[in-house]
């Protein structure tokens, strides 16, 4: 058996705006294994993103249950539990290899860490920006921070939210291979996309439309 690496069963999230309620998850159920890169389709407003939000703890169900092997997933450290957000979320007033570096300093292991994050930087084209801070670099670089970011501790998941959008075919073509050699290391991955280039190269896609996920391995 190939451990889970999350489960979510029964979701349900609503949300209101003014008079309305959105229902955004409709009765979710997802599992994720080591090893597998999951890929989840849908037109925007149909609760893809309010998915990732509740399986990394950002968002609490109204209803139903998350699961992580590690623990309740806003406590869990980089090294389980990362995410590249639509928002991306860097530090305006760190450059961009300390941005990279973030997880490793918030667990006093820089030296550590140092030449992997180096490394990372030198495929994503980030190495001559190194010292730039976010503000001084385009919005697909700032991605490619997010996603270096991401991936420095070799997290046992990692979410991620549109990480192509901003790419052009060959940026896009290393972030997903590199989404690919973390899984073969055992790395699971829950992938949010627009593109059908990017969603050709999971292992299975599932579909979100008005809250309910269905496809291989997920019932609504």
């Amino acid at each position: 058996m190939v451990e889970a690496v999350v489960r979510g069963a029964a979701l349900v999230k609503t949300f209101r705006r003014d008079a309305e309620v959105v229902h955004a998850l409709r009765g979710v159920d997802i599992e994720v294994a080591a090893g597998e890169i999951v890929g989840i389709q849908g037109a925007s407003g149909s609760g893809k993103s309010t998915l990732l939000a509740v399986l990394c703890g950002w968002e609490e169900p109204d209803s139903g249950e998350v699961t992580h092997p590690g623990g309740a997933a806003a406590e869990l450290p980089w090294s389980e539990l990362a995410l590249v957000p639509q928002t991306l979320g860097l530090l305006e007033d760190l450059p961009v290899t300390e941005n990279v570096l973030l997880p490793a300093r918030l667990i006093r292991q820089l030296d550590g860490y140092a030449e992997r994050a180096r490394s990372l930087q030198h495929r994503l084209g980030l190495t001559h920006l190194a010292a730039r801070f976010p503000s001084q670099i385009s919005l697909g670089e700032r991605q490619r921070t997010a996603f270096a970011r991401a991936l420095l501790l070799r997290p046992r998941l990692l979410l991620a939210d549109e990480p192509t959008a901003h790419q052009d075919a060959g940026f896009a073509d290393v972030v997903l291979d590199m989404l690919h050699e973390h899984a073969d290391g055992g790395g699971a991955c829950v992938l949010v996309s627009h593109h059908a280039a990017t969603l050709a190269r999971a292992d299975r896609v599932l579909s979100m439309r008005d809250g309910v996920l269905t496809g291989p391995g997920a019932a609504g």
